[in-house]
Protein backbone atom coordinates (compact mmCIF):
# COMPACT_ATOMS: atom_id res chain seq x y z
CA UNK A 1 0.00 0.00 0.00
CA UNK A 2 1.17 3.41 -0.83
CA UNK A 3 2.67 6.22 1.99
CA UNK A 4 -0.18 8.65 2.15
CA UNK A 5 1.15 12.21 3.24
CA UNK A 6 -0.51 16.13 4.05
CA UNK A 7 1.17 18.97 3.00
CA UNK A 8 0.17 22.12 4.02
CA UNK A 9 0.76 24.66 1.41
CA UNK A 10 0.23 28.43 2.40
CA UNK A 11 1.61 30.87 -0.03
CA UNK A 12 5.26 30.22 -1.22
CA UNK A 13 6.60 30.87 2.39
CA UNK A 14 6.04 27.01 3.60
CA UNK A 15 8.83 24.63 3.12
CA UNK A 16 6.67 22.26 1.89
CA UNK A 17 8.79 21.50 -1.26
CA UNK A 18 12.01 20.58 1.34
CA UNK A 19 9.50 18.30 3.04
CA UNK A 20 8.42 16.80 0.04
CA UNK A 21 12.29 16.44 -1.34
CA UNK A 22 12.96 14.69 2.25
CA UNK A 23 9.95 12.44 2.09
CA UNK A 24 10.08 11.37 -1.18
CA UNK A 25 14.59 10.21 -0.69
CA UNK A 26 12.80 8.29 2.46
CA UNK A 27 10.40 6.49 0.45
CA UNK A 28 12.69 5.81 -2.42
CA UNK A 29 15.24 4.15 0.11
CA UNK A 30 12.70 2.12 1.59
CA UNK A 31 10.93 0.97 -1.70
CA UNK A 32 7.80 2.48 -0.48
CA UNK A 33 5.34 3.94 -2.99
CA UNK A 34 4.27 7.67 -2.46
CA UNK A 35 1.34 9.41 -2.95
CA UNK A 36 0.70 12.98 -1.83
CA UNK A 37 -2.51 14.82 -0.62
CA UNK A 38 -3.38 18.09 -1.27
CA UNK A 39 -5.00 19.86 1.98
CA UNK A 40 -3.95 23.55 1.43
CA UNK A 41 -7.48 24.91 0.97
CA UNK A 42 -8.56 23.14 3.81
CA UNK A 43 -5.54 24.10 6.50
CA UNK A 44 -6.86 27.78 4.97
CA UNK A 45 -10.33 27.08 6.12
CA UNK A 46 -10.10 25.33 8.88
CA UNK A 47 -6.91 26.06 10.46
CA UNK A 48 -5.49 29.95 9.34
CA UNK A 49 -9.02 31.23 8.61
CA UNK A 50 -9.72 30.34 12.47
CA UNK A 51 -6.08 31.64 13.70
CA UNK A 52 -6.86 35.13 12.16
CA UNK A 53 -10.62 35.29 13.90
CA UNK A 54 -9.68 34.60 16.95
CA UNK A 55 -6.51 36.60 17.31
CA UNK A 56 -8.89 39.39 15.81
CA UNK A 57 -11.27 38.47 18.99
CA UNK A 58 -8.30 38.87 21.14
CA UNK A 59 -7.44 35.44 22.13
CA UNK A 60 -4.46 33.22 21.07
CA UNK A 61 -5.35 30.09 19.57
CA UNK A 62 -3.17 26.93 19.15
CA UNK A 63 -2.51 26.21 15.50
CA UNK A 64 -1.42 22.56 16.60
CA UNK A 65 -3.88 21.46 18.34
CA UNK A 66 -6.43 22.99 15.44
CA UNK A 67 -4.20 20.84 13.01
CA UNK A 68 -4.05 17.70 14.17
CA UNK A 69 -8.19 17.77 15.02
CA UNK A 70 -8.98 18.94 11.37
CA UNK A 71 -6.32 18.49 9.34
CA UNK A 72 -4.15 15.80 9.52
CA UNK A 73 -6.52 13.31 11.40
CA UNK A 74 -9.75 15.41 9.90
CA UNK A 75 -9.41 16.72 6.49
CA UNK A 76 -6.56 14.03 5.52
CA UNK A 77 -8.65 10.78 6.85
CA UNK A 78 -11.39 12.12 4.84
CA UNK A 79 -9.38 12.40 1.75
CA UNK A 80 -8.69 8.38 2.38
CA UNK A 81 -11.89 7.28 3.55
CA UNK A 82 -12.86 5.46 0.14
CA UNK A 83 -9.29 3.49 0.78
CA UNK A 84 -8.73 0.23 2.46
CA UNK A 85 -6.64 0.85 5.68
CA UNK A 86 -6.32 -0.42 9.12
CA UNK A 87 -4.60 2.65 10.71
CA UNK A 88 -2.78 5.91 10.06
CA UNK A 89 0.53 6.14 11.27
CA UNK A 90 2.18 9.02 12.61
CA UNK A 91 5.31 10.22 13.85
CA UNK A 92 4.21 11.65 17.49
CA UNK A 93 5.46 11.26 20.52
CA UNK A 94 2.45 9.02 21.85
CA UNK A 95 0.96 6.07 22.63
CA UNK A 96 -2.40 5.14 21.99
CA UNK A 97 -3.93 1.70 23.67
CA UNK A 98 -6.61 -0.26 21.30
CA UNK A 99 -8.96 -2.41 23.15
CA UNK A 100 -8.99 -5.96 22.06
CA UNK A 101 -11.03 -7.76 19.41
CA UNK A 102 -13.19 -8.86 21.92
CA UNK A 103 -14.13 -5.49 23.28
CA UNK A 104 -14.05 -3.67 20.22
CA UNK A 105 -16.93 -0.72 21.71
CA UNK A 106 -14.75 0.36 24.68
CA UNK A 107 -12.57 3.27 23.63
CA UNK A 108 -9.34 3.36 22.48
CA UNK A 109 -7.06 5.62 25.21
CA UNK A 110 -4.08 8.59 24.69
CA UNK A 111 -1.02 8.00 26.85
CA UNK A 112 1.83 9.76 27.61
CA UNK A 113 4.97 8.57 25.20
CA UNK A 114 8.37 7.49 27.16
CA UNK A 115 10.01 11.19 25.89
CA UNK A 116 8.68 13.37 28.36
CA UNK A 117 10.32 16.79 26.56
CA UNK A 118 9.01 15.77 23.18
CA UNK A 119 5.84 14.42 24.47
CA UNK A 120 3.04 15.41 22.05
CA UNK A 121 -0.15 13.93 23.83
CA UNK A 122 -1.21 17.93 24.62
CA UNK A 123 -1.81 18.58 20.84
CA UNK A 124 -3.19 15.41 20.73
CA UNK A 125 -5.90 16.37 23.46
CA UNK A 126 -8.98 17.32 21.63
CA UNK A 127 -9.19 14.07 19.07
CA UNK A 128 -12.52 12.63 18.73
CA UNK A 129 -12.69 8.58 20.15
CA UNK A 130 -13.32 7.94 16.16
CA UNK A 131 -9.54 9.39 15.05
CA UNK A 132 -8.05 8.28 17.92
CA UNK A 133 -9.48 5.15 17.32
CA UNK A 134 -8.24 4.67 13.43
CA UNK A 135 -4.06 5.83 15.04
CA UNK A 136 -1.11 4.42 15.91
CA UNK A 137 2.17 6.49 17.15
CA UNK A 138 5.50 3.91 16.56
CA UNK A 139 7.25 6.15 18.38
CA UNK A 140 5.31 6.43 21.45
CA UNK A 141 7.86 3.73 23.11
CA UNK A 142 11.10 5.22 22.09
CA UNK A 143 12.74 8.83 22.81
CA UNK A 144 14.50 10.91 20.33
CA UNK A 145 17.66 10.56 20.76
CA UNK A 146 16.48 6.84 19.83
CA UNK A 147 15.23 8.25 16.89
CA UNK A 148 18.05 10.31 15.89
CA UNK A 149 20.21 6.98 16.58
CA UNK A 150 17.64 4.24 14.38
CA UNK A 151 17.80 7.32 11.40
CA UNK A 152 21.98 7.34 11.70
CA UNK A 153 21.86 3.41 11.55
CA UNK A 154 19.53 3.01 8.26
CA UNK A 155 21.48 5.98 6.88
CA UNK A 156 17.88 7.72 6.33
CA UNK A 157 18.33 10.70 3.94
CA UNK A 158 16.66 13.02 6.87
CA UNK A 159 18.88 11.70 9.46
CA UNK A 160 20.59 15.07 10.45
CA UNK A 161 17.45 17.17 9.69
CA UNK A 162 16.87 19.63 12.67
CA UNK A 163 13.73 19.27 14.35
CA UNK A 164 10.91 21.61 12.77
CA UNK A 165 10.00 24.26 15.06
CA UNK A 166 7.42 27.07 14.58
CA UNK A 167 4.03 27.31 12.59
CA UNK A 168 4.74 25.60 9.75
CA UNK A 169 3.05 27.14 6.95
CA UNK A 170 4.85 30.29 7.90
CA UNK A 171 8.08 29.16 7.17
CA UNK A 172 11.00 31.86 7.98
CA UNK A 173 7.87 35.08 8.11
CA UNK A 174 7.78 36.00 11.76
CA UNK A 175 4.00 35.62 13.19
CA UNK A 176 4.13 39.19 13.33
CA UNK A 177 4.19 39.69 9.94
CA UNK A 178 1.64 37.16 9.15
CA UNK A 179 -1.07 39.07 11.41
CA UNK A 180 -0.19 42.38 10.46
CA UNK A 181 -0.72 40.95 6.60
CA UNK A 182 -4.19 39.48 7.30
CA UNK A 183 -5.53 41.79 10.50
CA UNK A 184 -3.58 45.56 9.72
CA UNK A 185 -2.23 47.61 12.26
CA UNK A 186 -4.34 50.60 14.77
CA UNK A 187 -2.83 52.21 16.56
CA UNK A 188 -3.61 52.01 20.40
CA UNK A 189 -2.47 52.95 23.72
CA UNK A 190 -0.80 50.98 26.78
CA UNK A 191 -1.43 51.83 30.26
CA UNK A 192 -0.46 50.66 33.43
CA UNK A 193 -2.77 48.61 34.67
CA UNK A 194 -2.06 50.19 39.04
CA UNK A 195 -2.40 53.43 38.35
CA UNK A 196 -3.62 54.06 34.59
CA UNK A 197 -0.70 55.69 33.82
CA UNK A 198 -0.78 56.06 29.57
CA UNK A 199 3.27 54.10 29.10
CA UNK A 200 3.10 54.54 24.97
CA UNK A 201 1.45 53.32 22.45
CA UNK A 202 0.95 50.17 19.89
CA UNK A 203 0.19 48.63 17.27
CA UNK A 204 -2.84 46.75 17.41
CA UNK A 205 -3.95 44.67 20.70
CA UNK A 206 -3.84 41.37 18.51
CA UNK A 207 -0.13 41.29 18.23
CA UNK A 208 -0.19 40.53 22.07
CA UNK A 209 -1.02 38.30 24.30
CA UNK A 210 -1.29 37.54 28.39
CA UNK A 211 1.98 36.90 29.83
CA UNK A 212 3.79 38.62 27.11
CA UNK A 213 6.99 40.37 27.64
CA UNK A 214 8.54 40.55 24.30
CA UNK A 215 7.46 43.64 22.08
CA UNK A 216 6.40 46.22 24.05
CA UNK A 217 9.30 48.47 24.02
CA UNK A 218 8.90 50.14 27.44
CA UNK A 219 11.94 51.48 29.65
CA UNK A 220 11.95 50.52 33.40
CA UNK A 221 10.85 46.92 32.92
CA UNK A 222 10.52 44.22 32.89
CA UNK A 223 6.84 44.97 31.54
CA UNK A 224 3.91 41.74 30.92
CA UNK A 225 0.95 42.47 29.11
CA UNK A 226 -1.55 41.62 31.58
CA UNK A 227 -5.05 42.27 30.24
CA UNK A 228 -6.59 43.63 26.85
CA UNK A 229 -9.15 45.74 26.24
CA UNK A 230 -10.38 44.16 23.01
CA UNK A 231 -13.19 46.74 22.48
CA UNK A 232 -11.34 50.28 23.26
CA UNK A 233 -8.22 48.50 21.57
CA UNK A 234 -6.28 48.66 24.79
CA UNK A 235 -3.50 47.10 26.46
CA UNK A 236 -2.76 47.18 30.28
CA UNK A 237 0.72 46.20 31.24
CA UNK A 238 2.51 46.06 34.84
CA UNK A 239 6.06 45.20 36.37
CA UNK A 240 4.18 43.55 39.30
CA UNK A 241 2.91 40.35 37.30
CA UNK A 242 4.79 37.99 39.38
CA UNK A 243 3.74 39.59 42.78
CA UNK A 244 1.77 37.50 45.73
CA UNK A 245 -1.86 39.13 45.26
CA UNK A 246 -2.01 38.90 41.36
CA UNK A 247 -1.34 34.83 41.67
CA UNK A 248 -3.64 32.98 39.54
CA UNK A 249 -4.95 29.50 39.83
CA UNK A 250 -8.41 29.20 38.64
CA UNK A 251 -9.97 29.43 35.35
CA UNK A 252 -12.90 27.92 33.03
CA UNK A 253 -12.40 26.06 30.00
CA UNK A 254 -14.65 25.25 27.50
CA UNK A 255 -15.83 23.40 23.97
CA UNK A 256 -14.45 20.10 26.41
CA UNK A 257 -13.99 16.54 24.69
CA UNK A 258 -13.48 13.53 26.66
CA UNK A 259 -12.11 10.77 24.74
CA UNK A 260 -14.77 8.02 26.74
CA UNK A 261 -17.49 10.44 26.24
CA UNK A 262 -18.20 11.53 29.29
CA UNK A 263 -16.18 13.59 32.10
CA UNK A 264 -14.01 11.26 34.94
CA UNK A 265 -15.90 10.12 37.99
CA UNK A 266 -13.39 11.19 40.33
CA UNK A 267 -12.59 15.30 39.25
CA UNK A 268 -10.16 15.85 42.32
CA UNK A 269 -7.30 14.22 41.96
CA UNK A 270 -6.22 14.88 37.45
CA UNK A 271 -3.18 16.64 36.24
CA UNK A 272 -3.58 19.25 34.02
CA UNK A 273 -1.02 20.96 31.03
CA UNK A 274 -1.71 24.51 30.20
CA UNK A 275 0.56 24.35 27.35
CA UNK A 276 3.05 21.87 25.39
CA UNK A 277 6.38 20.73 27.86
CA UNK A 278 6.66 18.19 30.49
CA UNK A 279 5.04 20.25 33.15
CA UNK A 280 1.88 19.16 34.75
CA UNK A 281 -0.30 20.60 37.50
CA UNK A 282 -2.28 18.48 39.93
CA UNK A 283 -5.63 19.77 40.01
CA UNK A 284 -9.24 19.45 39.99
CA UNK A 285 -12.27 19.92 37.78
CA UNK A 286 -15.72 20.98 38.57
CA UNK A 287 -18.45 20.77 35.82
CA UNK A 288 -20.76 23.95 35.49
CA UNK A 289 -24.11 22.74 33.08
CA UNK A 290 -24.68 25.23 30.05
CA UNK A 291 -23.47 28.93 30.84
CA UNK A 292 -21.62 29.19 27.72
CA UNK A 293 -23.50 28.73 24.54
CA UNK A 294 -25.55 25.82 26.26
CA UNK A 295 -22.19 23.64 26.84
CA UNK A 296 -20.90 23.00 29.58
CA UNK A 297 -17.87 24.72 31.59
CA UNK A 298 -15.15 22.84 33.48
CA UNK A 299 -13.95 25.48 36.57
CA UNK A 300 -10.14 24.07 37.10
CA UNK A 301 -8.48 24.92 40.38
CA UNK A 302 -4.49 24.47 39.80
CA UNK A 303 -2.34 23.59 43.18
CA UNK A 304 0.21 26.25 41.90
CA UNK A 305 0.04 29.58 40.33
CA UNK A 306 0.11 30.58 36.50
CA UNK A 307 0.57 33.51 35.35
CA UNK A 308 0.47 32.43 31.74
CA UNK A 309 -3.08 31.40 31.45
CA UNK A 310 -4.18 32.72 27.87
CA UNK A 311 -7.83 32.56 26.37
CA UNK A 312 -8.26 30.64 23.35
CA UNK A 313 -5.08 28.05 24.66
CA UNK A 314 -6.12 24.54 25.70
CA UNK A 315 -5.98 22.76 28.59
CA UNK A 316 -5.40 19.05 28.68
CA UNK A 317 -6.31 16.86 31.46
CA UNK A 318 -5.02 13.97 32.45
CA UNK A 319 -5.31 11.13 34.87
CA UNK A 320 -1.90 9.18 35.74
CA UNK A 321 -0.50 8.64 32.43
CA UNK A 322 -3.46 8.68 30.54
CA UNK A 323 -4.85 12.06 28.72
CA UNK A 324 -8.89 12.13 29.09
CA UNK A 325 -9.38 14.97 26.81
CA UNK A 326 -9.21 18.72 26.78
CA UNK A 327 -10.76 21.71 26.24
CA UNK A 328 -10.31 25.85 25.18
CA UNK A 329 -9.53 28.53 27.95
CA UNK A 330 -12.01 30.80 28.37
CA UNK A 331 -11.99 34.48 29.13
CA UNK A 332 -11.35 35.10 32.86
CA UNK A 333 -14.45 36.56 35.30
CA UNK A 334 -14.43 39.52 36.04
CA UNK A 335 -12.61 39.22 39.58
CA UNK A 336 -10.23 36.66 38.47
CA UNK A 337 -7.92 38.29 36.22
CA UNK A 338 -5.29 40.63 36.61
CA UNK A 339 -6.53 43.82 38.36
CA UNK A 340 -7.14 46.63 36.50
CA UNK A 341 -7.90 50.49 38.70
CA UNK A 342 -10.91 51.77 37.72
CA UNK A 343 -8.55 54.98 36.35
CA UNK A 344 -7.17 52.82 33.77
CA UNK A 345 -10.47 51.33 33.09
CA UNK A 346 -11.83 54.71 32.49
CA UNK A 347 -8.98 56.42 30.25
CA UNK A 348 -9.39 53.32 27.83
CA UNK A 349 -13.23 53.98 27.46
CA UNK A 350 -12.14 57.85 26.62
CA UNK A 351 -13.11 58.21 22.68
CA UNK A 352 -10.67 60.63 22.21
CA UNK A 353 -6.91 59.27 23.33
CA UNK A 354 -5.18 62.61 21.85
CA UNK A 355 -6.14 64.53 25.23
CA UNK A 356 -3.87 61.82 26.86
CA UNK A 357 -1.44 63.79 26.03
CA UNK A 358 2.24 62.73 25.84
CA UNK A 359 2.73 59.47 27.62
CA UNK A 360 4.06 59.29 31.14
CA UNK A 361 8.30 58.92 31.87
CA UNK A 362 8.63 56.15 33.18
CA UNK A 363 10.61 55.70 36.63
CA UNK A 364 13.36 52.97 36.73
CA UNK A 365 12.36 50.12 38.69
CA UNK A 366 14.91 49.48 41.35
CA UNK A 367 17.00 45.76 40.00
CA UNK A 368 16.63 42.78 42.28
CA UNK A 369 19.52 41.59 42.85
CA UNK A 370 20.88 38.93 40.58
CA UNK A 371 20.43 35.14 42.43
CA UNK A 372 17.90 36.88 44.98
CA UNK A 373 15.05 35.59 43.01
CA UNK A 374 15.15 31.92 43.98
CA UNK A 375 14.21 28.66 42.87
CA UNK A 376 10.20 29.69 42.94
CA UNK A 377 10.87 32.98 41.14
CA UNK A 378 13.46 31.51 38.56
CA UNK A 379 10.38 29.00 37.53
CA UNK A 380 8.00 31.13 37.15
CA UNK A 381 10.38 32.92 34.73
CA UNK A 382 10.79 30.17 32.50
CA UNK A 383 6.81 29.08 32.74
CA UNK A 384 5.67 32.78 31.49
CA UNK A 385 9.03 32.26 28.95
CA UNK A 386 7.41 29.15 27.89
CA UNK A 387 3.88 30.03 28.11
CA UNK A 388 3.28 31.69 24.62
CA UNK A 389 5.36 32.20 21.03
CA UNK A 390 5.49 35.66 21.76
CA UNK A 391 4.39 37.51 19.03
CA UNK A 392 7.27 40.37 18.50
CA UNK A 393 7.27 42.92 16.31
Amino acid sequence: MPLLVYFENFWSECPWEEDLKYAKAVCDQVDVPLEVVHLSDEYWKYVVSYIIEEYRCGRTPNPDVLCNTRIKFGAFMDAINSMEFDYVASGHYANVIHPSADQINKPSVLELSKDMVKDQTYFLSHLSQTQLKRLIFPLGGISKDEVRNLAAQFDLPNKDRKDSQGICFLGKIKFSEFVARHIGEMEGIILEAETGDFLGSHRGFWFYTIGQRQGLRLPGGPWYVVEKDVKNNVVFVSRNYFSFDKRRRLFRVGSLRWFSGLPPKQMHELQCKVRHGPGFYDCSVEIKSGNVGGEDVAVVHLCEDDQGLAAGQFAAFYKGKTCIGSGVILESWDDQGFPVCEKALELARMEDKSKLGKPVKIKVKTEIPEGSQGKEGIERNRLVAESQAAIMS
